[in-house]
């Protein structure tokens, strides 16, 4: 009889917390409406090709509406990179109430080779303007503010982050242009805003008379979102002073540019914590979150 008892309970146990992918008990109750789901769409196909987004949100932020999102591009020179670098600050800004998405787009690397002949740094801008296109249009089915929608990237990530907004010049095809892909606000860490520089015309080959055209610094303009940038003092691969004649010339025509300069770092702001793929650290995070609060897109 003892032993029915235990087999009883033990059974009623797991139904009470057997959870489905959906993140909701076999009950229909939610279990944890802090732990983090993770989900991927696709979010454009080229030719045989789907280009994906990973997603990242609590139950809780499902309860409500009119969320953040923040729709992160990794670095990597506009060859190399993968998403998943950015998955454990998706999870971060997640529990914080935030939904959060990682973008995969096209790489110019053919094989192990650079340049790729059909893909260059101007598809990787294509790619990141549909991406945030599609985070827009999609808003109501992830419970996000249409006016609440943030760009964020590394290195050349933020170069894609700072197109969203800065090159209206080239958009995929199949793209629903009458929806904006310019975001609201922009988080940047150690971002390239200047592309006429060696690496970045050998990725363009034969298309390289167009690198003025992808240059953030080369086409700046007023009403522009609110920015910030992470920058190290002795970054070997994008120089300070890039960013700093950027924010000269941003500040010039009016638009909101706030820069944070570490003195003594070099391109990887997080060198040695590996929680956030070396981008940078908490106390990096904390300051980007102040300035998400400033302009009302963190509670």
């Amino acid at each position: 009889m003892k032993n029915l008892f235990v087999i009883i309970f033990l059974s009623f146990s797991f139904l009470t917390h057997a959870v489905s992918k959906e993140g909701r008990s076999v009950t229909g109750q939610v279990e944890d409406t802090d732990q983090v789901a993770h989900r991927q769409e696709v979010y454009k196909s080229v030719d045989t090709l789907n280009l994906t987004i990973d997603i990242f949100y609590t139950h809780r932020s499902f309860e409500r509406e009119n969320n953040t999102a923040i729709v992160f591009f990794h670095g990597g020179g506009w060859a190399f990179g993968t998403p998943s670098e950015f998955f454990t600050t998706c999870e971060r800004y997640a529990r914080m109430g935030i939904v959060t998405f990682s973008v995969d787009y096209r790489l110019s690397i053919d094989h192990g080779q650079t340049p790729n002949k059909l893909i260059s740094p101007i598809e990787c801008v294509m790619d990141a303007r549909s991406a945030m296109r599609w985070v827009r249009e999609n808003a109501g089915k992830f419970h996000i503010g249409k006016n609440k929608i943030v760009a964020a990237g590394q290195s050349a990530g933020g170069h894609l982050a700072l197109c969203t907004a800065m090159i209206d010049e080239y958009n995929e095809k199949s793209d629903n242009v009458s929806i904006s892909c310019r975001p609201d606000a922009i988080l940047l860490f150690s971002a390239c805003v200047n592309t006429v520089e060696g690496w970045c015309d050998r990725l363009l080959a034969d298309r390289r008379n167009k690198i003025w055209s992808i240059s953030p610094t080369h086409n700046i303009k007023g009403g522009m979102p609110p920015m910030i940038e992470f920058h190290g003092e002795y970054d070997d691969q994008v120089p300070i002073w890039t960013v700093q004649f950027f924010d000269s010339a941003m500040t010039k025509e009016g638009n909101y540019f706030e820069q944070h300069t570490y003195k003594g770092m070099r391109h990887y702001l997080g060198e040695g914590n590996q929680k956030y793929a070396r981008y940078f650290d908490d106390g990096i995070l904390k300051l980007a979150d102040d300035f998400l609060r400033k302009f009302n897109l963190l509670d």
